[in-house]
């Protein structure tokens, strides 16, 4: 066992917290939901913009710059850099709202996670500052002059790093103790000529005093104070830290640096009429260094936010290194040692253990990772996983929301509006969030998404399973659930309606707590509990006429259709292809979750009875030829049909919505299906009276003479010949098929747009290979033609399973008309291969992902630099939307995993 799964194993047992310290600290807190006491209710951005943030106090989070913070996040550390010509401290990320963005809203910066444990025992992050002024106002400007076919404006596009004048400021954190956290920033000077950085590391308790609350758990003040070269900080529950920086109380060649204090409260001369308890503001580092205001700042050395303030002149090319340390009192490393004596800990802080503890947990992070990335996986792949990984666990946040302090106001804080309390989210009145949680993207998604989460959990499994599982469970308790059973989805509704795909993640993730007679059924048996209760809502709430046809809303696919599904429509419902397809998908995974607990408990072979049968229900509904089903015979394709005045017209779209039934299919090995009398006899029931059923869905035995063990059945919603003509379809290069993956709207709409015309309305949709040109959810999301992971990893997961059950004799043309014939595997092989591609170097130098930019192509301090995007360009497999969506893109590490498996 490594150093770090042991770590792990004392975190998990709760013998020694671990993990209490990591990088929980969000990039974006203004602009959010949680933020906004606009008396609408719906101008999150503008309530609380980036000119705020600086200034004003947070209700219910921080957020900084390569930062860190506890798992409650109430002592908090992160960076402060100044170039000498911006109007601001360099405090946090900045990025064009929604409005101002031609894509929506999207953060303006470069910054990479490089390195992480799950433990977060060693951690590193890299951020690259312009050395001339940040054009925040020539971002927002030409942002908002570009329509929605234009590509975005990037940092990148603008001269802030022309001749490569900019620094590098690298953070790394290595953890002596679960307690004691130490902190190495390099300041590189990339430019041609010597230049200066005003370096700000700073330390802030989260305000939870200001609004005189009783849901933060404390109600003290908390302090800071300096005392030789220490900063004391004393906080009611997380106890007393210490804090220091080398490079204080000495002068350098560099100059003298200095402690500065202030307060975490809002400037009431900016913003008059916010509650504040100070006389010293939150803004009083920025107006010191960059104003050079000298009452901005505390002169008695306390107050409950500080930095250590410096300046560095680096040379050309060269690095200059600041060192930090924070640290609990009673952490055994340095209370044997130093005591209560400030000096003493000051003196020990900076001695030859630091370096030491760095070079041990960096060896121990590449020990760690060994046995997770294979060896023989190539040296390419294998950084691009590290990289992956390391997104994976930098983007967990702590996440405070609690509705109904929000809903009815602080006694202290800023006024409610009555309005709200009917307004947004006001049915989830009982939603409790405080936890340490998986984010699809710090700055441009800081909030959870459920179904986002279970497509990051299932990497995650890899790293971390306890957390994996702890994730997966926790959005099914009392306290996020929603009494009638639906999982909160995020913040700007908690009631909109994600894919059901959590039934599937865990499955995915009890599959990898183990060898299949040592995996965690405990776990299992309590997902599966509430997943009961979470199946029946979908039921009885998106099921309109009881005939197993559903109608979901807009699933997470955001502007797929030609109507915004999240809204009503003038007439009529929708009946959705890819809302049915996640029921039967839903079913399938219930399916096997209660036949696996069967073999311990009887009791659950009535379950598996029971989704047996409703998932019957639905393949029948959806393939039903009496007009009413979703299967088009002519072209060989399922739509969404619209019900109206008793018609049902089906919406031609050819989308990854008549994909989606290829997800359904579930094998079942008979040695199972005879352990469950009671399962196998209403099985067997149906297959006598229900034949009718196999003619357009598959249910079949294959028969194995040799080896009686290995007979399956099959479930799926397209019969064979059904299955093979939505494959042939889904391999055309001109259809769904593309270099780097499958395509979420076939090109046959690239030149012949779907017209529909609807209660005297003209609707159309055209195929849209990059950002939308559509302003349905803000603009920054489309899914009418890019490629996206989460469903190429569920497609290519299917036709594994399809693989298991067909073998070698079932082929297929890939792509579609090629003669070049493929086994199901090898589809998946060859599907799984153009999705890797897109982090890949090409023969050209490029890695497509990164598009065209010569930067990520020849500059050595860029080259190796790899970006997990939300989604893709499916003709040049450019990035796309969230830069940093490391979430459900981490799933290419197991893409390579599955790869390096299949080499083998």
């Amino acid at each position: 066992m490594s150093s770090e799964e042991l770590r792990l194993l004392e975190s998990n047992r709760r013998q020694v917290n671990w993990q209490r310290w990591g990088p929980y600290l969000s990039e974006r807190q203004w602009g959010t939901v949680r933020e906004d006491y606009s008396e609408g209710g719906d101008a999150t951005w503008s309530y609380f913009p980036h000119d705020h943030a600086r200034s004003r106090a947070y209700r219910w989070g921080e957020d900084g710059l390569l930062g860190v913070c506890d798992r409650q996040s109430r002592l908090c550390f992160s960076v402060g850099l100044w170039n000498g010509r911006d109007p601001i401290l360099k405090e946090r990320l900045f990025g064009v709202t929604g409005p101002e963005g031609n894509h929506g809203e999207d953060v303006k910066e470069c910054y990479y996670y490089l390195d992480s444990t799950p433990t977060h025992s060693y951690m590193k992050a890299l951020y690259k500052y312009p050395q001339s002024r940040y054009p925040y106002e020539e971002l927002v400007e030409v942002s908002q002059g570009r329509n929605r076919h234009e590509p975005e404006y990037e940092l990148l596009d603008s001269p802030a790093f022309d001749d490569s004048r900019y620094f590098d400021v690298m953070a790394e954190y290595a953890k002596a103790g679960p307690d004691d956290l130490l902190i190495r920033l390099t300041v590189t000077n990339r430019g041609p000529q010597p230049a200066v950085m005003h370096v700000m590391p700073q330390w802030f308790f989260r305000n939870t005093w200001t609004w005189h609350c009783t849901d933060e758990g404390c109600t003290t003040r908390p302090t800071m104070r300096l005392v030789d070269n220490v900063v004391q900080t004393n906080h009611e529950s997380l106890g007393q830290v210490w804090c220091t920086c080398e490079q204080t109380g000495q002068a350098g060649t560099s100059g003298a640096w200095t402690w500065l204090f202030t307060d975490n409260e809002t400037n009431t001369r900016r913003h008059p009429g916010l509650p504040s308890e100070s006389e010293f503001f939150k803004d009083g580092l920025n107006d010191y260094i960059v104003a050079g205001d000298t009452k901005a700042v505390n002169p008695n050395q306390r107050g409950t936010k500080c930095g250590a303030y410096g300046l560095l002149m680096v040379g050309a090319g060269e690095s200059v290194t600041v060192r930090l340390r924070m640290t609990h009192v009673d952490e055994p490393l340095i209370a044997d040692k130093a005591g209560k004596d400030s000096k003493r800990y000051s003196e020990l802080a900076f001695d030859d253990s630091f370096d030491q503890t760095f070079e041990k947990r960096i060896e121990e992070a590449d020990e760690f990772y060994s046995t997770v990335i294979d060896d023989a996986i190539s040296a390419e792949r294998k950084a691009i996983m590290r990289q992956a990984y390391a997104g994976l666990l930098w983007t967990k946040q702590f996440y405070h929301y609690v509705v109904s302090t929000w809903l009815d106001g602080d006694p202290n804080g800023a006024p409610a509006n009555p309005a709200r309390k009917q307004g947004r989210n006001s049915d989830w009145r009982h939603l409790f969030n405080r936890d340490v949680i998986s984010m699809p993207d710090k700055w441009e998604y800081p909030w959870y998404a459920a179904w986002d989460l279970a497509f990051h959990m299932v990497p995650f499994a890899k790293l971390d399973p306890h957390f994996a599982k702890e994730q997966m469970i926790l959005f099914l308790r009392e306290w996020y659930m929603h009494p009638s059973g639906q999982i909160p989805a995020y913040e700007w509704q908690l009631g909109d309606v994600n894919p059901p795909v959590h039934a599937w993640g865990v499955w995915e993730i009890y599959k990898a707590t183990g060898a299949p007679l040592q995996r965690d059924r405990a776990f299992l048996a309590r997902a599966f509990q509430k997943l009961l209760i979470n199946f029946t809502w979908w039921v009885n709430q998106k099921d309109p006429r009881g005939k197993n046809i559903f109608a979901g809303g807009f699933l997470g696919l955001d502007n797929i259709g030609v109507f915004d599904r999240s809204k009503p429509l003038p007439k009529g419902h929708l009946e959705q292809a890819d809302g049915t397809s996640w029921m039967a998908f839903y079913c399938g995974s219930m399916l096997r979750i209660a036949m696996e607990l069967a073999e311990d408990h009887q009791a659950y072979g009535d379950m598996a009875s029971k989704f047996f049968e409703h998932y019957v229900a639905i393949a029948e509904a959806m393939n039903s030829m009496d007009g009413t089903g979703l299967w088009d015979e002519t072209d060989g394709f399922y739509y969404d049909h619209l019900y109206v005045d008793g018609e049902s017209i089906p919406i031609r779209v050819r989308s990854l919505v008549g994909l989606l039934p290829l997800l359904t299919g579930v094998v079942l090995e008979e040695k199972i299906i005879d352990k469950l009398p009671g399962f196998k006899r209403r099985m067997k029931w149906f297959l006598e009276n229900r034949g009718e059923l196999s003619e357009h869905m598959t249910y079949m035995k294959l028969e194995c003479p040799d080896d009686s063990d290995a007979s399956k059945r099959l479930l799926a919603i397209p019969s064979e010949e059904r299955f093979r003509k939505l494959i042939t379809v889904m391999l055309d290069e001109e259809e769904f098929l593309s270099p780097f993956g499958i395509r979420s709207m076939s090109a046959a709409h690239r030149d012949e747009p779907f017209v529909f015309e609807f209660g005297g309305e003209h609707h159309e949709v055209f195929y849209v290979a990059g950002e939308s040109d559509s302003g349905m959810f803000g603009g920054n999301s489309n899914w009418r033609g890019p490629i996206w992971f989460p469903t190429n990893f569920l497609l290519i997961q299917s036709l594994k399973r399809y693989y298991g059950y067909y073998g070698d004799d079932f082929q297929v043309e890939c792509p579609t008309g090629s003669g070049n014939l493929m086994t199901l595997k090898e589809v998946a092989y060859e599907l799984e291969g153009r999705l890797i591609s897109l982090f890949e170097v090409d023969s050209e130098g490029f890695r497509p992902s990164h598009g065209s930019d010569e930067q990520y192509q020849k500059d050595p301090a860029w080259k190796d630099l790899v970006l997990f995007y939300e989604y893709f360009h499916a003709d040049s497999g450019k990035g796309l939307g969230a830069s940093h969506q490391t979430g459900w893109t981490a799933l290419v590490a197991s893409l390579i995993r599955s790869q390096a498996s299949n080499d083998a």
